[in-house]
């Protein structure tokens, strides 16, 4: 029986929200004891480019018919791999978790924004109340209440505001380049365009990774976050806004604190409470509001 792809694209946007929820976990394993957070991101950033121009070259070989797309590729690559990944790693070293988790939750309210400012587009109220359901319940859940705002911290928050905002304009902007080209075309140019910026910052600290001293477990983070956060994900991401809204891809960052108390009680590092099972109910109503108002 074929699936309805209505039900495709939230199977792929729940494997997105898991594969980034189970990297608050599993990045540590490798970041930053055996390898730089910049050379970590010039790793996935490469690792994914060659997996996609590779793909591209054996498979797929489909062309840019507007020479004015490349830009439009670079712009999106800047805010959706370059400058998104660089901002949260760079203002979560200089942060909290706790407010990175909070400020991280924005990004779907700046998705709602561009679309509305940039498409002309009137969001239904259904939409904006998912929105609000599920930013409170996600709020919760990563423990809102020990948010706060101080010198020391200031320019980490800024940072991830920042990456935040990135991401969410990262989402809107590529929607229209998706409308004209395939997924895997798209995010072969994104990593391309990515590597090129991302490079400088941090190839000398990718060069000082001792790979013959590397554990088994920081080798399965670093499998992980290149094969599930980057490759799949970024795929995943694509194709599901080829076939939804920028709005309902970015809805679905709410559901990434909820699956991650679910792998942290999995493996012991966290517990059920009957609280946190409030708070998911009310990211997941907000989903399901969102997208009722689609």
């Amino acid at each position: 029986m074929k699936l309805d792809k209505k039900i495709l694209v939230h199977l792929a946007l729940f494997t997105v929200a898991l594969f980034y929820a189970g990297n608050f976990s599993f990045a540590k394993w490798a970041m930053p004891q055996y390898i730089s957070a910049y050379g970590f991101i010039v790793l996935r950033v490469g690792a994914g480019m060659l997996f996609f121009v590779a793909y591209y070259f054996l498979f797929n070989r489909e062309k840019i018919t507007d020479k004015r797309d490349y830009l439009k590729l670079a712009v999106a690559a800047f805010f959706g791999v370059a400058l998104n990944m660089t901002a949260f790693f760079k203002g979560l070293s200089m942060t909290s978790a706790i407010n990175a988790s909070v400020l991280m939750l924005l990004a779907p309210v700046f998705v709602v924004i561009f679309t509305a400012i940039g498409y002309k587009k009137r969001i239904k109220p259904l939409v904006y109340a998912g929105i609000i359901v599920a930013f409170i319940g996600a709020a919760l859940l990563v423990d809102v209440a020990n948010f706060s705002i101080g010198d020391s911290g200031l320019w980490g928050d800024l940072l991830v505001m920042l990456n935040a905002t990135s991401y969410a304009f990262y989402l809107f902007y590529v929607t229209r380049l998706l409308q004209k080209y395939k997924a895997t075309t798209i995010t072969m140019y994104l990593f391309i365009f990515g590597f090129i910026y991302v490079l400088p910052l941090g190839v000398s600290d990718l060069l000082l990774v001792d790979w013959g001293s590397l554990p088994p477990k920081a080798i399965f983070s670093m499998c992980y976050v290149i094969a599930g956060i980057t490759i799949l994900s970024y795929l995943l991401n694509a194709w599901a806004l080829q076939n939804s809204t920028s709005t309902t891809v970015g809805s679905y960052i709410y559901l990434q604190p909820l699956l991650a108390s679910l792998i942290a009680i999995s493996i012991g590092m966290d517990h059920l409470t009957l609280e946190k099972v409030g708070f998911g109910l009310l990211i997941l109503l907000g989903l399901w509001l969102v997208n009722r108002g689609r």
